[in-house]
């Protein structure tokens, strides 16, 4: 038998598309747990990002002796952030691989599909940064450890008032991202008297946005509510300055990777993210968090990476109190349960939605920093609706 310190602490079982995981020697891992996550296509950064932070927490944990004196084992799959490829992932997860709970590491559409395999299963799943609606009220053996859409949508209509703006052009993604963020925005506007002049559309393979741009400036907005991810967002911030348009713009946490500073070069600067992360908090565990994940990828965390650890640490600590044991016991350890991440402090309502505070970042000086935070009635998350 070989002694367990000198075993490999973290195995990673990689199937789906191509992904090259660790070359060291595999070791027998006796708790699974599922991570459906994009690792090609269109979010493969993002999913990089993901990954990261979730091997990280299990790495930890493995490294503190696991649960219940088993080790943990990430067992991943490549979504693609598709809905299409989602389906097969978590069926995979459920019926081959047997786990006792899963992560999402991935976007909205692909998470909403997954939803409902893992609670037919009674399997629970905890959804690092997906916000569309309609994920935790597949059931109750789902959890979110991020704002939903509404809510930060509704933070960034807290957020122009804060900045004393009321005249507003909303640039909108036409997915279930950006769609869920403009409900949430549209639904607070009214409530701080702001003043909503036009909303532009624009699709995910959109990089050129002159017709758009054009449009924005003729409006001379106080303030531009722009939702989008860094691949995206880059390029219209970026062509949105170009053409003259000086109004602050508000995105949010797709913008929150440094490929967007990258991307949007000087035409970054100043703009307002509201997110999960705050690279300046004084909260040890998130100061923790920031240079272990520095010192174990040479690269800085994003929002991304600091809420996929977070999920997967929820994740671990459910089982902790199980000793292992998945189902219901699990599902009810979790819905208990409140947790300090670097995300913040959480606990779930009877929705599994967590209240937080929301951060808000500024790019300064090609960096995240933080400008203020967002809290109060209006971030409060749906209960769950009335039978």
């Amino acid at each position: 038998m070989i002694p367990f310190r000198r075993k490999q602490l973290l195995t990673f079982t990689v199937l789906g598309a191509a992904f090259t995981a660790f070359t060291a020697a595999p070791a027998f891992a006796d708790i699974k747990i599922g991570f459906n996550v994009p690792l090609t296509g269109f979010a493969a950064s993002d999913g990089k990002s993901a990954l990261e932070g979730a091997k990280l927490a299990v790495a930890q944990a493995n490294a503190k002796g696991g649960v219940a004196g088993q080790k943990l084992e990430l067992v991943i799959y490549d979504d693609q952030a598709s809905p299409k490829e989602a389906v097969p992932v978590a069926t995979k997860l459920v019926e081959k691989d047997k786990v006792v709970g899963a992560v999402s590491g991935s976007y909205s559409g692909s998470t909403r599909a997954a939803a409902s395999i893992f609670q037919q299963a009674k399997v629970p799943y905890v959804v690092a940064y997906a916000i569309h609606p309609e994920i935790t009220l597949a059931g109750d053996y789902m959890f979110r450890t991020a704002a939903m859409g509404e809510v930060q949508g509704r933070a960034g209509s807290m957020l122009v008032q804060n900045l004393g703006k009321k005249k507003v052009v909303m640039i909108t993604l036409k997915n279930d991202f950006g769609q869920a963020l403009a409900a949430g925005f549209k639904e607070g506007a009214p409530k701080f008297g702001l003043q909503v002049v036009n909303e532009y559309e624009y699709g995910m393979a959109d990089r050129q946005f002159g017709a758009l741009v054009s449009k924005v400036k003729s409006d001379n907005p106080d303030i531009i509510y722009a939702s989008g991810y860094y691949f995206t967002a880059g390029p219209l911030v970026s062509q949105l300055r170009s053409a003259g348009v000086s109004a602050p713009i508000i995105g949010q946490e797709g913008y929150d990777s440094d490929k967007f500073m990258e991307i949007a070069g000087p035409a970054s600067e100043g703009v307002y993210v509201t997110t999960s992360l705050d690279r300046d908090s004084d909260s040890p565990v998130t100061k923790t968090f920031l240079a272990d994940f520095r010192k174990a990828t040479n690269t800085n965390a994003d929002m991304v990476a600091a809420s996929a650890y977070t999920a997967t640490s929820v994740l671990i600590d459910g089982l902790k109190k199980t000793s292992g044991k998945g189902g219901e016991a699990l599902k009810n350890a979790l819905a208990a349960g409140s947790y300090d991440t670097p995300i913040g402090k959480l606990s779930f309502n009877d929705l599994h939605e967590v209240k937080k505070d929301v951060q808000v970042q500024i790019v300064k000086d090609k960096a995240f920093h933080r400008h203020s935070v967002l809290t109060g009635p209006m971030l409060t998350p749906p209960s769950k609706p009335a039978k």
